[in-house]
């Protein structure tokens, strides 16, 4: 069995705990990994490709992307911590962030907690699509906080998949309830427990990887011990996780708290919202003669990721003039992928990737 592995990465040790086995991994160039996923000759958790630096224009559209929306991070934030508080009353909140996308907001909520003066503990750890959550970390957390206090925290949803493999995941294991305690910014699939918008927005750590995510890679599969993970220390010059969080803090310890309205679960989790996804999503799949769905990344966080680490065939938007899909047509527009405006027929979504059919 694989030495366990805690660490902190680039955030303090208060702030996270990773569960994850670093590991060495040759990587796999783009265009071969998308080859070697379509033709299922191996599963996209069995390969790493080299996270390329943000350019300079990158991290421009970052850094304004931050001054715009991070007074509105720093409220949801707060609501979404109260709405924790207040669901989980008199009792320590034990977040699990999914690495990566969830990490950032897990660091975000453990220290709102924390001011707000709940007891929380956070750790971060990984689930695979088509593979299952990290059952040996889930297992050390149970064993120090029990599960009746678990909340599993994301960034956002894109279709839904993670909440699936949620369910799929947490089957069988006693004292979680039927539907999983998911907790994210922004619910466009309206599949969350507690979400603070149903909004496809433009939040600004999901237009960013590791430098946002404490210089952790995606996770890898591995067959025994904690899945694992690859230190980007390549990416250390433009290492900006704790910037983020402090920036985030600042904003929200200047906001009135008692004024801030708790988020409730359910509210987003609305079956009408669901079935707009799932129209949306199967709509683009005939249009496009799509047989597998994995190809389809809706929302301005997942279309961003897809251009950076797969190989895009289209790039959808409602509206180019958009200024929070300007990254996004950026990055396309570098990489010669074609930019589709297409107006409403996106429906809640302001933009989806569709991935490039290889195999």
């Amino acid at each position: 069995m694989q030495k366990e592995s805690h660490f902190s990465g680039s955030y303090s040790p208060s702030d996270i705990e990773f569960l994850l086995t670093p590991v060495e991994i040759e990587m796999t160039p783009v265009e071969e990994k998308e080859l070697l996923i379509q033709s299922g000759q191996k599963h996209y958790s069995d390969m790493l490709s080299q996270e390329p630096a943000p350019t300079e224009q990158h991290l421009e559209l970052f850094h304004k992307a931050l001054d715009i929306e991070g007074p509105r991070l720093a409220r949801e934030v707060v609501m979404l911590a109260k709405g924790l508080a207040t669901e989980l009353r008199d009792k320590a909140i034990v977040l699990v962030s999914l690495v990566r996308a969830g990490v950032p907001l897990g660091v975000m909520l453990q220290r709102a907690l924390q001011d707000m003066g709940v007891e929380s503990h956070h750790y971060g750890i990984s689930i695979i699509r088509d593979r299952g959550i990290d059952t040996e970390a889930l297992n050390y957390i149970e064993r120090r906080h029990g599960a009746e206090n678990i909340v599993f925290v994301d960034g956002w949803t894109g279709k839904g998949a993670i909440t699936g493999q949620l369910i799929q995941s947490l089957a069988g294991r006693p004292d979680y309830p039927e539907s999983p305690r998911l907790v994210v910014l922004a619910d466009p699939a309206g599949c969350a427990w507690l979400a603070a918008s149903d909004d496809d927005w433009l939040i600004p750590f999901g237009i960013m990887g590791a430098p946002v995510s404490g210089l952790v890679s995606r996770s890898i599969w591995t067959e025994q011990g904690y899945h694992g993970c690859v230190h980007c220390d390549h990416l250390k010059e433009f290492e900006c996780s704790v910037m983020l969080v402090d920036a985030v803090d600042a904003w929200r310890r200047r906001i009135n708290v008692a004024e801030i309205k708790p988020a409730s679960p359910l509210v987003t989790q609305q079956a009408e919202q669901r079935k707009r996804s799932q129209q949306v999503v199967a709509n683009l799949a005939a249009q496009f003669e799509i047989s597998s769905i994995n190809r389809i990344k809706p929302g301005i966080a997942e279309a961003t990721r897809a251009v950076l680490r797969r190989v895009p065939d289209y790039v959808l938007v409602r509206h180019k003039s958009d200024p929070d899909v300007s990254l996004l047509v950026y990055l396309a527009e570098k990489k010669g992928i074609e930019i589709m405006e297409v107006g409403d027929a996106l429906d809640q979504y302001r933009a989806v990737t569709i991935i490039k059919k290889v195999a």
